[in-house]
């Protein structure tokens, strides 16, 4: 099997990392990825901010517990958050950040880093909360928050679950 298809069927959400950072090298890469997959007429109006200082990473998260009333919330406690925005009058803003995310779960597994979407900034990016710390971030004032990734290096493999869905070949 080539390595591509490996990876894709391999990949797993990984919900606990350990304590040992990420290279930056290794970012980079993975934004680079991010920055390749597809978008609607190849606008790319997404943004890509690359998150690593943990008091910053939880920071967001405490607002985000807060607003949701989520207490104890912490992302799994990555060593890395990659949030896509874009633009909330893009026709394909959504599926454009969809597509990139799935490049950089792809290209985390690939260098051994686990990963795991979120979605808990969808809906709530405009909060008087939130907004205020997407900014600090760099999040362009004008740009929401479909999801994003929590990076780490896995403390275990994440679990199999069986596949569900109808292929039909006629």
């Amino acid at each position: 099997m080539n390595q591509v298809i490996e990876t894709i069927l391999s990949r797993r959400s990984v919900r606990s990392f350990t304590e040992e950072p990420l290279k930056k090298e290794d970012l980079e890469i993975i934004a680079k990825a991010a920055s390749y997959a597809p978008s609607g007429m190849n606008q790319q109006s997404w943004h890509f901010t690359v998150l690593t200082d943990k008091v910053k990473i939880q920071k967001l998260a405490d607002a985000i517990a807060e607003v949701l009333g989520r207490e104890g919330y912490n992302f799994y406690k990555p060593q890395a958050l990659i949030i896509p925005s874009n633009k909330p009058d893009s026709a394909w803003g959504r599926d454009d950040n969809a597509c990139a995310l799935q490049n950089i779960f792809l290209a985390a597994h690939s260098l051994g880093i686990g990963s795991v979407w979120i979605n808990q900034l969808c809906g709530i990016c405009d909060n008087e909360k939130i907004r205020p710390i997407l900014s600090e971030l760099n999040v362009p004032e004008n740009h929401i928050v479909y999801g994003l990734a929590a990076l780490g290096y896995p403390k275990a493999e994440g679990k199999l679950h069986e596949r569900k869905g109808v292929i039909d070949f006629i």
